[in-house]
């Protein structure tokens, strides 16, 4: 049994990887609106206006859209994963503009991008970075590349959540601001408690994060449910694109 205290699609993932096994999300109406930014049906009509284009998707994405595509990503491994593609002409990445936007720049090519977003990370500003420099200058910024491009120039380091993990564990610097969902700070306390850690904005906090709440993990356990499966037509072209990725 995996109880999965994220959101849908994680839990989709999981099953996906693990169908022999009970997949529980203790809240199922936990949800990503980056991720319900495309559809299949979308994500079709789009391949269909670019017919030799491979395409790319952000694992935070519906089972639907992973079953259409050819290769998952993560933030922390989309380089190594465009890089493999860099004989194609064109390449489609879905849903997150902004984290495309950052593998153009990195990489140095063009990509063919969907227009979805976080709604957490598009909130961030480069007057807040300026804002947290301020009240605390000798932190270093640390952003996730989910961010806006005129934010990411503001901050010191764009990182995603584990490469934040693992910087503030070999950096000498004792002080961070961190421009990404609040719910990392804890971990980021827990790795290194004698470093000091500000969240750019305390505003920075996903409500579907929140809803997996201790008593709905009891509920879940003591009931097995909310269980989540996937159709094995889905699971099958899914777990491809997933596959695709770990194999690089």
């Amino acid at each position: 049994v995996i109880v999965f205290c994220g959101v849908r699609f994680m839990a989709e993932t999981a099953a996906i990887l693990n169908p022999a096994k009970t997949v529980l999300l203790p809240d199922e109406t936990a949800g990503c609106p980056m991720a319900e930014m495309i559809s299949a049906e979308e994500l079709r009509q789009f391949k269909a206006r670019h017919p030799h284009a491979p395409v790319v998707c952000y694992v935070n994405s519906t089972a639907e859209v992973k079953a259409e595509c050819d290769v998952c990503c993560t933030s922390s491994n989309a380089e190594k994963v465009i890089r493999s593609l860099a004989k194609e002409k064109d390449i489609l990445f879905v849903p997150d503009q902004y984290l495309g936007k950052t593998l153009e720049s990195r990489l140095k090519r063009g990509l063919i991008l969907w227009d979805g977003c976080c709604p957490i990370h598009q909130g961030l500003t480069p007057e807040m970075l300026r804002n947290a420099r301020l009240a605390h200058p000798k932190a270093e910024v640390m952003v996730h590349p989910e961010c806006r491009p005129e934010t990411q120039a503001e901050a010191d380091h764009v990182l995603s959540t584990g490469q934040m993990l693992d910087l503030v564990k070999t950096s000498s610097c004792t002080e961070f601001i961190v421009g990404t969902e609040c719910g990392i700070l804890a971990a980021l306390r827990k790795a290194c408690p004698q470093k000091q850690f500000y969240p750019v904005e305390p505003a920075l906090v996903c409500p579907d994060m929140k809803k997996c709440t201790l008593e709905k993990v009891l509920s879940a356990l003591e009931n097995m449910q909310p269980r989540v499966t996937v159709p094995e037509e889905i699971a099958i072209k899914a777990r491809r694109s997933i596959k695709a990725m770990l194999s690089l």
